[in-house]
């Protein structure tokens, strides 16, 4: 019994061509569109200020947590100019946690959704003493 050579390419073609295109095929439909995408990048500029005269607070600690990744943070540093500036970060909903030596902690939430984003974070004086704080016994 012999096959012709169209059966056999016919047949190549309907059940071979398929099983290989297919994976290839199936990847480019899981990926969404430039326009479907949900969150592009960003960078931050973070200024922090302080007090009744708004002066910058430097080398103050500036933590950005992410709460879809919860084991990614970002530890960041103001300069003489109370300003920070993040890496590349994933837009959305972030955590900016604030922490410097005489200022009350500071912690909020933010949205995230523009490429370049300016974020100005005013600090207060704590409001309560400390037992230890050696300016209450003069």
């Amino acid at each position: 019994m012999r096959i012709p050579l169209r059966a056999l390419v016919t047949f190549f073609v309907v059940i071979f061509v398929p099983a290989v295109l297919a994976p290839g095929l199936c990847a480019q439909n899981d990926k969404p569109a430039a326009s479907e995408k949900r969150h592009g990048t960003s960078h931050l500029r973070i200024e922090v200020t302080g007090g009744d005269n708004n002066k910058p607070v430097a080398d103050a600690s500036v933590y950005l947590r992410f709460p879809k990744e919860k084991k990614v943070e970002l530890d960041l540093k103001t300069n003489q100019e109370g300003v920070t500036r993040s890496p590349e970060i994933p837009q959305g909903k972030i955590l900016i946690q604030i922490v410097a030596p005489g200022w009350k902690t500071y912690g909020e939430y933010h949205d995230v959704t523009e490429s370049e984003q300016n974020i100005q974070i005013h600090l207060l004086k704590p409001t309560t003493r400390w037992y230890g704080d050696s300016s209450q016994n003069q």
